[in-house]
């Protein structure tokens, strides 16, 4: 399955439960990929912003109830990677919670999002070998 059909695919089945897509962060290879259909791909992804990055993953977002009874809603967010294994991170923010913070911490699951998807430094698979 190419990344665009992986991208629909995930697209059809957050929009089913109320997921926005808000963020689409694709490597040079997929955004070329998606090229060859620019307005099927730009209707799927209208609204949301494109980030050029090192892997292909979606950020959607969608209100979420607050159990604590007060008036305030609270917002979810996942990091979904486009691949053929699911994955994802998700964060709730509280609706008072600052837009900078709210940032920092997006950027934060980016960076874990990079480090579990970097291959093995050469010094922990030589630890693994030896143990």
């Amino acid at each position: 399955m190419t990344q665009a059909a992986r991208l629909f695919e995930i697209l059809k089945t957050y929009r089913q439960h109320a997921w926005r897509v808000r963020r689409v962060l694709l490597t040079a290879a997929t955004r070329a990929e998606l090229s060859a259909t620019p307005g099927v791909w730009r209707d799927e992804l209208s609204g949301a912003t494109v980030h050029e990055a090192e892997f292909d993953a979606v950020w959607f977002a969608r209100a979420a109830g607050n159990s604590s009874g007060d008036d305030g809603v609270r917002e979810a967010w996942e990091l979904r990677l486009i691949a053929a294994m699911p994955f994802a991170l998700f964060e709730m923010f509280e609706a008072d919670e600052a837009e900078e913070d709210r940032e920092d911490v997006r950027g934060e699951m980016e960076a874990q999002m990079r480090e579990r998807l970097a291959p093995p430094a050469a010094d922990d698979a030589l630890d693994r070998s030896v143990r």
